[in-house]
C-alpha cells in the first residue's frame, strides 16, 4: 500500500512539472521563469488560463517579418498607456505617491520587449519637465513618477543601440514653461534622433519610408497635445496628423468606437494616423489579460470599420505584457472568427501580425512572400494539440 501510494504520488508531481529549465514552451505551465524557453517568461492570467503558465515576452519586429521598405503609416506600434506610470517606481519626492499605475515594466523594458510608442504625461514641476500622473493639469509630489530627462534618456540609450529602430512620444503635455520640452529634449540628447515636422504629411498622403527614416537617422516622432507648440517648438501637435478613439471606459464600450473630444472624426482620413486605445478609467493590472485579448481584438476590427477601414497604427493599452500573454487565447476562445487580408493591403496585414493581434484566422495568400507565409506557419505552430492546423488556411 505504501509503495503504491508513492507511485501515485509520483505520478502527480510529474504530470504537474512536465518541463522545467527552460523546456517549457508557450501555455505549457509553469512554476518559474526559468522553466520557460528563451523569449517567454512564467505568468498567470485570472480568468484566461488556470496555475501559471509560458508566455511570450516579446512582439514579432514587423520590420524583420516584412522589412522597412514601406511608408511608417503602413505598419502597428504596440503603444503603452502612461508609460512612465511604473508599479513598483520609487518615490523621488520623498513623498509616498498616491495615483494610479499601468505598466509593470521599466520603460526600457517596454522597448526591448517590443514597445514602439509611449503615451507620457509631461508637467511643469519643480522648475524642470516631469512625468506625473496627475489631475487638472498640476503636477503635486504624491502624482509625480520622475524627471522626464531620466526616461527620455533611456529612450535615447534605446535608440542608439538599435540603429533600425523607430519610436513614436505621444505627449499629454502640460509644459508652460518656454522652450520647455525642447529644452529637456536637448538635455537628454534626443534631438539627434528628431523627426522633423516639415516632413510630416497633412493631408492624409503617406509617410515617408521606413528605410528612408532609419538611413537619415530621423527615428524619434514626438506628438504633443498642445497645439500652440507646433509653431512656437516645432513639435507636431498630434490631432494634425491622427485621430484617436475615445479613452478610459467610453473607449471600451462593446461595438462603439468614436473619436475623442479633440480628433478630428475617425473617418478624416487627411490625418494619415490612427491610434486606438483600449483600457480602461482605472487600471486593474489582474483584469488587463482578458481586456487585452478577445476583448481588444474586437475592438479593434470595430475601429477599422469606424475609421473608414483602416487599421490602427498605434494600439495603446494598460499593463502591456498581458497584451503578450493572451495572444495565442484567443484563437482558443473564438477559433471561428476570420479576417482575409490580401498581400496588397500590406497595412492590415502587418497590423494584425505585428503587433501580435492574431485572434483573429488569417487567410494566407499563396501570393504572399514564402518567409510571410513561413512566418505565419510558425506563428501558430506554437498554438497547444494541433489547433493550428485548422486555423491556417491558404486563400488564391
Amino acid at each position: 500500500m505504501r509503495n503504491f501510494l508513492l507511485i501515485i504520488l509520483l505520478v502527480f508531481i510529474g504530470s504537474t512539472i512536465a518541463c522545467s529549465n527552460g523546456g517549457c514552451k508557450i501555455l505549457d505551465p509553469c512554476s518559474s521563469d526559468s522553466d520557460c524557453e528563451a523569449g517567454t517568461y512564467c505568468s498567470s492570467c485570472f480568468g484566461g488560463f488556470s496555475g501559471s503558465r509560458c508566455v511570450r515576452s516579446r512582439i514579432t519586429d514587423q520590420f524583420k517579418l516584412v522589412n522597412n521598405s514601406m511608408p511608417f503609416n503602413k505598419y502597428a506600434y504596440l503603444t503603452t498607456h502612461n508609460s512612465f506610470a511604473i508599479v513598483g517606481e520609487p518615490s523621488h519626492t520623498g513623498v509616498p505617491r498616491t495615483t494610479f499605475t499601468n505598466q509593470e515594466d521599466t520603460v526600457s523594458q517596454q522597448l526591448n520587449n517590443g514597445v514602439r510608442a509611449l503615451m507620457l504625461d509631461t508637467y511643469d514641476f519643480q522648475g524642470e519637465v516631469w512625468l506625473c500622473h496627475s489631475i487638472g493639469g498640476k503636477c503635486n509630489d504624491f502624482t509625480a513618477f520622475e524627471p522626464a530627462v531620466d526616461t527620455l534618456k533611456e529612450i535615447e540609450a534605446f535608440l542608439g543601440a538599435n540603429p533600425s529602430e523607430i519610436i513614436t512620444l505621444i505627449l499629454e503635455d502640460y509644459v508652460h514653461a518656454p522652450n520647455g520640452l525642447t529644452n529637456v529634449f536637448n538635455q537628454s540628447g534626443l534631438l539627434k534622433f528628431l523627426f522633423p515636422l516639415s516632413r510630416m504629411p497633412l493631408s492624409g498622403q503617406d509617410w515617408p519610408l521606413v528605410s528612408d527614416m532609419v538611413t537619415k537617422n530621423q527615428r524619434l516622432l514626438v506628438f504633443t497635445s498642445m497645439r500652440a507648440k507646433q509653431n512656437t517648438e516645432g513639435i507636431a501637435y498630434q490631432w494634425n496628423f491622427m485621430v484617436e478613439n475615445h479613452y478610459g471606459d467610453d473607449g471600451m464600450k462593446a461595438g462603439n468606437c468614436s473619436n475623442r473630444a479633440e480628433s478630428a472624426p475617425l473617418t478624416d482620413t487627411s490625418k494619415s494616423l490612427v491610434l486606438t486605445n483600449y483600457f480602461p478609467s482605472i487600471p486593474i493590472e489582474a483584469a488587463s489579460c482578458g481586456h487585452n485579448s478577445a476583448e481588444l481584438i474586437n475592438m479593434l476590427h470595430v475601429c477599422h470599420g469606424a475609421a473608414g477601414n483602416r487599421w490602427a497604427n498605434f494600439v495603446a493599452v494598460d499593463f502591456y505584457k498581458a497584451f503578450h500573454q493572451m495572444m495565442k487565447r484567443s484563437f482558443e476562445t473564438d477559433p471561428a472568427r476570420e479576417s482575409t487580408v490580401s498581400w496588397k493591403d500590406a497595412s492590415a496585414y502587418t497590423r494584425i501580425i505585428s503587433s501580435v493581434l492574431d485572434g483573429s484566422r488569417i487567410r494566407v495568400s499563396k501570393r504572399w512572400p514564402l518567409e510571410v507565409q513561413e512566418e505565419i506557419a510558425e506563428e501558430r505552430s506554437h498554438l497547444p494539440d494541433g489547433r493550428n492546423r485548422s486555423l491556417i488556411r491558404r486563400g488564391g
